[in-house]
């Protein structure tokens, strides 16, 4: 159920052949995501469990999810940037059900990240599906919204 920009990033992790390679990848991929704005680098955007810091903006537009993130820390923003691969676009009703270990599995990612990555990487998929799962029952919020 992965989606078109996911499985990119899992076809390019099946090319490269070591992991100091989909690490920089990974990396690469946090450069390219667009900053967030400092306005929104404010706690009820945090995300608690990790050990970098992490902000996770939803935006719900025509009943699917997305969102924006940053982190201090560049691998985290890789992170972000491939959950944001895997979500984006993805109806509401279908957040829950992706199977976001699993998916993160077909990229080794679980082997791979120390334990508090691991942590922080699991509860940044818990916040996304609460998000999400909060969204269900509202309108489209069409832009960026924070719930501060």
């Amino acid at each position: 159920m992965a989606t078109a920009a996911f499985e990119e990033i899992a076809e390019t992790f099946d090319f490269l052949d070591d992991w100091e390679d989909r690490y920089r990848h990974v990396i690469e991929l946090g450069k390219a995501m667009p900053p967030l704005d400092d306005s929104f680098k404010v706690p009820a955007l945090k995300v608690q469990g990790c050990a970098s810091q992490v902000w996770l903006r939803p935006m719900i537009e025509g009943g699917r999810f997305d969102f924006r993130g940053d982190s201090d820390a560049m691998i985290v923003r890789g992170l972000i940037a491939v959950l944001h691969a895997l979500y984006s676009g993805v109806p509401l009703a279908d957040v829950g059900r992706i199977d976001a270990a699993a998916e993160l599995g077909r990229l080794g990612l679980n082997d791979h990240l120390s334990s508090q990555r691991s942590n922080g990487l699991r509860a940044m998929v818990q916040r996304i599906r609460e998000e999400a799962a909060r969204s269900k029952h509202q309108p489209d919020l069409g832009s960026w919204w924070s719930r501060d």
